[in-house]
């Protein structure tokens, strides 16, 4: 039986190739058959994790909680110099300066990535707003949160920063960013499920010594990673205690 591997659903598109790249990599170092599956939702996902479907996972931080809480998993690595953090956007010819000039009843774009969402909202309550006073539509990508603002189906949208950053010039030119966090201990993980843990030190040598193999860089640069460091528990730990208080 092989191993489930999976990633989470907020990857850039452009990175797809590279999460297979990546399987395919660490099927060879590791000898051993792991099957990469990609969901197209969050909730698909972790009714996957819920169904004991994955093994490994590079995982968002908000479903670190719930994978290492409840379904017993442990951290490996991070991506080195990666943070999570989310950004408020408006259109270029949005009359609102700072996130205060947002007013009840605006239409907000945004994703089911729930650290994002949660950042997001939080950002929002100088402005008074909240899921009460607001309309809220969600869509699959970053890109269809763009679209929606450029086409004026919505007055504000929230990016994971990486994500908003990694749009073109041109799309991004015809936007503007009101606000940005600076949470910094927040990020993504790749996580490993009981069924895998008995190879835990192999493939946390693996991954973190990526950067210093030539096949292991190029396949770095097709996920957008420089390099992967340890993660230690307690680093894990603080990681969700923290996004445990914001969700609250």
């Amino acid at each position: 039986m092989p191993l489930n591997f999976t990633v989470s659903p907020d990857f850039a598109p452009d990175h797809m190739s590279g999460w297979f790249y990546f399987n395919t990599w660490l099927q060879r170092n590791l000898g051993t058959d792991i099957h990469l599956e990609l969901y197209d939702s969050f909730d698909a996902q972790r009714e996957a994790i819920k169904a004991g479907q994955v093994d490994l996972i590079y995982a968002n931080p908000y479903d670190a909680s719930m994978l290492v809480r409840e379904m017993g998993f442990k951290a490996v690595a991070r991506p080195a110099g990666r943070k999570d953090e989310a950004v408020i956007v408006v259109p270029a010819q949005s009359s609102a300066e700072a996130v205060e000039d947002l007013q009840a009843g605006v239409r907000l774009a945004t994703t089911d990535d729930p650290d994002v969402h949660t950042i997001g909202m939080i950002m929002l309550e100088p402005a008074d707003l909240d899921a009460s006073n607001i309309s809220q539509k969600d869509y699959d990508t970053y890109i269809l949160v763009a679209k929606a603002l450029l086409r004026g189906e919505a007055d504000v949208g929230f990016f994971l920063k990486q994500g908003f950053d990694e749009l073109s010039d041109l799309i991004k030119n015809q936007m503007r960013v009101l606000v940005s966090s600076q949470i910094s201990v927040v990020h993504h993980a790749l996580l490993v499920g009981p069924q895998m843990q008995d190879r835990m030190a192999e493939l946390k040598g693996l991954v973190t010594q990526m950067h210093n193999d030539e096949k292991g860089v190029g396949v770095l640069e097709s996920m957008g990673i420089k390099e992967f460091e340890p993660m230690t528990m307690e680093q894990t730990e603080f990681m969700i205690d923290l996004i445990d208080t914001l969700t609250i």
